[in-house]
């Protein structure tokens, strides 16, 4: 993987009072919390150093926030739903191969994978934290389902497949090969992975795996 630099901070526009300029603390302390846990990691990161990134009062973060851990996954859900916004490309292969391209992709940001891979270590270590990781677990698993309900109502999936059981399939490959490296994460393999998984749903036998 080629070397990544830190995001660029965007400058945030000038804070006028009032409303807006709650809305602009509000979103500059989202900001600077994922820019910093792509940067330093979880464990590097402090309310007080979020608040100097954000450049606003720490009683400002903790206003909101009551804790790093909700500030942390609040801040890269944002993040992660800006960076990969639901697909529709009108079918469930198309929606769930663009999903899995997306995901993938990934493997193309060192930071990005460091992060991630903190973060369910982080899970495994900290019972603080592991609530409120798998909560953001399940917001990313909601999108899948989501995907294949679409292709549910469309008569593409038939009535009563296991959606959860595809939602797992989907993230155990991706975090397997995320947090063991034994293979890449291959944005190239994308259609192939998701056409696995829709077959598991469909009955459908892939090519050559049927009897001589």
């Amino acid at each position: 993987m080629s070397a990544e630099k830190p995001p660029a901070r965007r400058a945030s526009a000038p804070r006028t009072g009032g409303r807006v300029r709650s809305q602009d603390a509000h979103d500059a302390v989202l900001a600077a919390a994922a820019e910093l846990l792509e940067e330093v990691g979880y464990q590097g990161i402090t309310m007080e150093g979020v608040a100097r990134r954000a450049d606003v009062a720490k009683s400002t973060v903790y206003r909101w926030w009551k804790s790093r851990p909700t500030l942390v996954m609040d801040a890269y859900r944002q993040t992660i739903e800006q960076r990969m916004p639901v697909p529709d490309e009108g079918g469930v292969r198309e929606d769930l191969t663009a999903f899995v391209t997306a995901l993938y992709g990934v493997s193309e940001h060192p930071l990005r994978v460091r992060a991630l891979r903190g973060l369910m270590a982080e899970a495994q270590l900290d019972p603080a934290f592991e609530e409120v990781f798998r909560q953001w677990v399940e917001t990313r698993r909601a999108v899948v389902k989501e995907l294949l309900a679409r292709g549910l109502d469309r008569g593409e999936v038939p009535a009563g497949a296991d959606l959860e059981l595809a939602a797992d399939q989907v993230f155990g490959t991706f975090w397997y090969r995320l947090l063991v490296g034994h293979a890449p994460l291959d944005p190239a393999e994308a259609a192939h992975h998701a056409d696995r998984v829709l077959d598991g749903l469909t009955g459908r036998t892939p090519p050559g795996s049927g009897p001589a």
